[in-house]
């Protein structure tokens, strides 16, 4: 008994270090690459703004309305020329880029300058898909500075230049499962990049942005 004992204290001290060792990683590298400066973010021609659910146990989602009022900061500066709203799209109820479309239309951007990616299932799906599917290696990734950093990572390890552009954070206390959730969701992106090398779950026809 003792042995596992000391096996199973020696697993857990070790996936503490590798979870600690992940999002340090994460962190470090994206705070160089995230902006809350309108001013200071480089201007790209395309922005990625990655989905949310609209509301949340009925009511209205703070994730979701702080990156659309980043996403209307970016295009009405003229930082960027187009957004692709990336989300996922699972069930005709369920619509993240449909959403984000009205709610960018509602604030004054062109329907001309939304582009729609309904397989948006992962952050790792849209990064990817960005390059893949829209053709971009260049881009400013919208959503609040933890989401920034992953989707940043993501996107360095596939050769996208990607800089963020950061949407208001949540307060604390209603935003801690999400905090939480994502600490492993960190740890699975070390997992899908050099052990599982996973891909999006769909790819397809490439889509041209002028």
């Amino acid at each position: 008994m003792k042995k596992y004992f000391l096996i199973v204290c020696l697993a857990v001290t070790c996936l503490t270090i590798f979870t600690f060792y992940c999002n340090q990683i994460i962190d470090k590298n994206g705070v160089k690459s995230c902006y809350s400066n309108l001013s200071a973010i480089p201007t790209n021609k395309v922005a990625l703004l990655l989905g949310a659910n609209k509301t949340t146990k009925g009511a209205l989602n703070l994730y979701f309305t702080y990156r659309i009022k980043a996403a209307l900061q970016l295009y009405h500066a003229g930082k960027v020329q187009y957004i692709i709203v990336s989300g996922d799209n699972h069930t005709h109820e369920y619509n993240e880029p449909e959403d984000m479309k009205q709610a960018l239309l509602a604030g004054g951007v062109p329907e001309s300058a939304i582009v729609m990616d309904f397989a948006g299932f992962r952050t790792l799906d849209s990064v990817v898909r960005c390059k893949e599917i829209f053709g971009q290696d260049k881009i400013t990734i919208i959503s609040q500075p933890f989401h920034n950093y992953r989707a940043i990572y993501i996107a360095q390890h596939f050769g996208i230049a990607a800089v963020g552009f950061n949407a208001q954070d949540v307060p604390q206390q209603r935003g801690i499962k999400t905090k939480i959730r994502e600490v492993f969701a960190r740890v699975k992106v070390f997992l899908d990049l050099y052990i599982l090398s996973t891909s999006p779950k769909f790819l397809g026809e490439k889509i041209i942005i002028p």
